[in-house]
């Protein structure tokens, strides 16, 4: 039984990374921020019968999630085998009025939090001498310009160029690293904006917003034996959006 690590995964693209590695017969070690989301996540998996997990309740951008995800792995009789850095926040805001605040916090999730997990983490395996995967979640707005998310598509592209950095760092210890892209995705959150799907349909190449399981498969061909030789490589995500990159209406 193999352990994978997946942060910010109470809901969404994260918790259906969960799953699926649950039914694949993986022991799975998860991060959620909010205690309700997390109780409530907990109790789904656990009514679908799926128990091999443990839930670390913590921001993941902080040192004290470093150090329990520590403690958890060094007690576990599993072998890490991957990581998803897949913890983030989006900020909207137009850049004349963007605020400092908004920026100090998407720097130290988006960024701070996950080079740090990444560093940790490799660490482990090459402490383990494990040939592990590392998957980092990130946008399309990483690669095109979107309207009021100059600041998050700027962390974005600067998780890409980190992807292709560390290259040059973890491949002597057999450790890759790859990033997913994700376009226009229908997640709890996104469904919470009632125009959301409809403006991903019209403008959307393949005629519709991509699913979790869509993300999922990606991410999970990364954590694979598949892509044993590719590492430093975005995979994007999003019905062709990219190709055209036309604005949403709302």
């Amino acid at each position: 039984m193999k352990l994978y690590v997946i942060t910010g995964a109470g809901q969404g693209i994260g918790f259906e990374l969960v799953k699926q590695l649950l039914s694949n017969g993986h022991y799975v070690v998860w991060n959620e921020i909010d205690s309700n989301v997390m109780a409530a996540t907990t109790q789904h998996l656990n009514d679908l019968g799926l128990h091999n997990h443990v839930c670390i309740h913590a921001d993941a951008s902080s040192e004290e999630f470093l150090i329990e995800l520590n403690h958890v792995l060094d007690q576990s009789t599993h072998e890490l085998a991957g990581v998803v850095c897949n913890a983030g926040i989006t900020t909207f805001g137009d850049f004349w009025s963007y605020q400092r605040a908004s920026m100090e916090q998407i720097l130290q999730v988006n960024l701070v939090g996950t080079f740090f997990l990444i560093q940790s983490l490799a660490q482990h395996f090459r402490k383990k001498q494990i040939a592990g995967s590392i998957v980092v979640m990130s946008s399309v707005t990483g690669h095109q310009a979107h309207p009021d998310l100059a600041a998050y598509g700027m962390t974005k592209a600067a998780l890409n160029q980190l992807v292709k950095n560390l290259v040059i760092d973890l491949s002597p210890f057999q450790i890759r690293i790859n990033s997913v892209s994700p376009g226009a995705t229908i997640t709890e959150r996104t469904l919470k904006n009632a125009e959301y799907q409809s403006d991903w349909t019209e403008i959307t190449p393949l005629g519709k917003a991509a699913e979790v399981s869509d993300i999922a498969a990606a991410t999970l061909f990364f954590l694979s034996d598949q892509a044993k030789h590719i590492t430093g490589q975005t995979l994007i995500v999003d019905g062709g959006w990219t190709s055209i990159s036309p604005a949403p209406k709302h």
